[in-house]
């Protein structure tokens, strides 16, 4: 499997939390689409970031929290939009798995990323940084059934 390192800038970003088990019905995501269209953002020129904020290896699976995220332009009036939040997510360097298959896989890339590919690379996982999920496709769209995420975890230099 090919991981890259990538420097990603800041964003800012619209989002629209959801707690839950994040293998359930994702309803936050057609919200906040609907947000987006109502708006005038559209991809390519915003991008769709997801955030699993927990590990449900850790949290209850009913307590896992889960931002839905688009990108906002610089200037993007936000006083006017109560249904959304707003945040910035930081830059900084990033390992970047593409990860191409059925939803339901994702937290296999993962699985994969924490426990092989880390250990033996010459980074570790930056946990003061969010990792960033770059939806590419609809997976309702694909003619498999199939997601295609950048999945971008936030990394830094192992110190020996």
């Amino acid at each position: 499997m090919k991981i890259e390192i990538k420097e990603l800038p800041e964003y800012e970003v619209a989002f629209i939390r959801r707690i839950g088990s994040y293998f359930e019905p994702q309803d936050h995501w057609r919200n906040l689409t609907k947000w987006a269209i109502n708006n005038g953002l559209f991809p390519p020129q915003q991008s769709y970031i997801g955030i699993s904020l927990d590990n449900p290896a850790f949290v209850e699976n009913t307590n896992c929290r889960h931002d839905a995220c688009i990108t906002i332009p610089q200037g993007f009036v936000k006083e006017k939009h109560n249904d959304v939040q707003f945040k910035k997510l930081d830059g900084g360097q990033y390992a970047l798995y593409q990860f191409y298959d059925i939803p339901e896989k994702l937290n296999f890339a993962y699985q994969y990323m924490f426990g092989k590919w880390l250990p033996n690379s010459d980074y570790e996982a930056d946990y003061n940084r969010y990792n960033l999920e770059f939806n590419m496709n609809n997976p309702a769209e694909d003619s498999e059934g199939k997601s295609k995420v950048f999945l971008f975890v936030p990394i830094k230099k192992r110190i020996s």
